[in-house]
């Protein structure tokens, strides 16, 4: 991951929004081997006694539940919308294009739930993305006995604490006034994952850029 202090963004606050945005995480690992293993899974957070945890769950007796039986040693990977970015939008454009893009790393020790405990997470995953809808049929309370008599034994509910937190907010922030300005404009009129990236950027120039003039993302809407 890039070390830059420019890239990094410094608000707690603003990265477990992004985890809470972006919860279809990376899940890595590896055996005591050094085998990699790896698999993309939704994933929750929970603050408890100033401590940050993420929940989840995996498959029963995929590789990737096995190495972390033999080696509990975790990493997830959140991500969020990235683009290109053309060289030939910088005020001088003779040297490199490159991408921005958002990205928090979180590794940690993996733990892996009891029956209960598993039953309390499965009810909270399940509320949490039916959007509070307890009525929801797929809400884990509404689920039919012989489903869950099959699902649940399938498989396995873990717990990460962070005990470390690295990202990368890479949005141009090493770039002139003009360059920054002009990326935006090229990345509205591009739309999709590049605006949304636009977007970001149009949040931070003010802070890094205090003496120019206001920039107002409204104007790119159509």
């Amino acid at each position: 991951m890039y070390n830059f202090s420019y890239f990094k963004e410094k608000d707690q606050q603003a990265i477990l929004e992004f985890i809470e945005a972006h919860p279809f995480a990376f899940l890595t690992g590896s055996t005591l081997l050094g085998e990699q293993v790896a698999t993309q899974i939704p994933v929750i957070l929970e603050e408890r006694n100033g401590e940050l945890y993420l929940q989840g769950h995996i498959m029963r007796n995929t590789d990737h539940h096995k190495a972390f039986v033999e080696n509990p040693n975790a990493l997830l990977v959140f991500t969020g919308p990235s683009c290109y970015i053309s060289a030939s939008w910088y005020s001088n454009p003779n040297t490199s294009s490159t991408w921005n893009y958002m990205s928090v790393h979180i590794g940690g020790q993996l733990t892996f739930m009891q029956e209960e405990d598993l039953k309390l997470f499965m009810r909270k995953l399940t509320l949490k993305f039916e959007k509070g809808n307890t009525q929801s049929l797929t809400y884990y309370d509404n689920l039919p006995d012989q489903f869950l008599s099959k699902m649940m034994p399938a498989i396995v509910g873990f717990e990460i604490r962070a005990d470390k937190i690295e990202n990368v907010f890479k949005l141009s922030q090493n770039r002139d006034e003009e360059s920054y300005q002009n990326i935006i404009s090229k990345l509205m009129e591009e739309g999709g994952n590049s605006a949304s990236i636009a977007e970001e950027m149009c949040k931070r120039k003010a802070d890094l850029f205090p003496d120019g003039a206001e920039w107002d993302a409204s104007q790119f809407d159509s």
